[in-house]
């Protein structure tokens, strides 16, 4: 959204200068990302540039939710409501930060305010698509992206 003088509000830069930031971290960093087998020479690198940056622990958990075999059209249809309306408590009570869905009509997917995929599992196959066997999730273990600490002068870490 522009405003009405024609620039862009504050917030409206925010997530763009995010981006740029995440975009030229990774370009910096593209041989933390790379999958190829590391030498000891560039793990003995990686690990001097990283030195003194704390590890992180998991914060949250991405769940991407795909319908089974089992999710017809008829069965998924009484099943739908009682989904939403408990998707939506998980989300009041701060389970779910974040949710969308894949525009291929693919996959629902969540961000967990939860550290252990054990307990999400258990949350998301409590919700009435899961108790029914019409959905599966895979979950992933998220952290914030350490690689970043090498851009950080030592005496910052």
């Amino acid at each position: 959204m522009i405003h009405s003088a024609g620039f862009l509000l504050p917030y409206q830069r925010r997530p763009t200068a995010l981006l740029a930031l995440t975009v030229c971290s990774l370009a910096l960093c593209q041989d933390c990302f790379a999958q190829r087998p590391v030498s000891p020479s560039a793990a003995a690198t990686a690990a001097e540039a990283t030195a003194g940056v704390a590890a992180t622990a998991p914060t949250r958990i991405l769940a991407i939710g795909r319908l089974t075999d089992k999710a017809t059209g008829a069965a998924l249809k009484p099943v739908l409501p009682s989904e939403v309306i408990e998707t939506v408590r998980l989300y009041l009570a701060g389970k779910i930060e974040q949710w969308y869905f894949k525009p291929d009509d693919s996959a629902v997917v969540f961000i967990l305010n939860l550290t252990d995929t054990k307990q999400a599992h258990d949350l998301l196959a409590q919700l009435p698509l899961g108790r029914a066997g019409l959905m599966e999730f895979e979950l992933i273990r998220l952290a914030p992206l350490q690689p970043l600490g090498m851009l950080l002068p030592k005496t910052v870490r």
